[in-house]
């Protein structure tokens, strides 16, 4: 009887479609995006995995992935309470409105400005998705 080879995630690189898994046998495992599930566009470090092993060019690589337990997400533990996400969208709903009618003029904010206000809206982006 032969077993299917399960693992985690030792890191991945969605940018670069590829990373790599420890088997439980203790071997390193290359993934290519092209090996994920149907949906999955990355894969959290520590993600427990099931996979089919074939010989690639510089060793064993990873075909069908399957994700077996996913890590709990350690942002979603530690993420705002709503009622606080609330009062800070509203506080940023505002400073877009501001920043729309410049716009509306023909003047963007000035560049330091606009960093600032790119950097917030990356953070409360992660926020909400974390």
């Amino acid at each position: 009887m032969r077993t299917v080879p399960t693992g985690k995630v030792k890191w991945y690189d969605a940018e670069r479609g590829f990373g790599f898994l420890a088997s439980e046998d203790g071997d390193e495992v290359f993934v290519h995006a092209s090996a994920l599930p149907a949906g999955t566009e990355t894969l959290k470090p520590g993600t427990k995995v099931e996979f089919g092993v074939a010989d690639g060019k510089k060793g064993p690589q990873a075909l069908s992935l399957i994700v077996l337990d996913a890590p709990a997400s350690v942002s979603k533990a530690a993420r705002k309470p709503a009622e606080d996400m609330a009062v800070i969208l509203e506080d940023l709903i505002k400073l877009l409105d501001g920043i729309s009618n410049g716009m509306r003029r023909g003047r963007y904010p000035d560049d330091k400005h606009a960093r600032q206000i790119a950097a917030m809206l990356r953070k409360v982006a992660d926020d909400l998705d974390a």
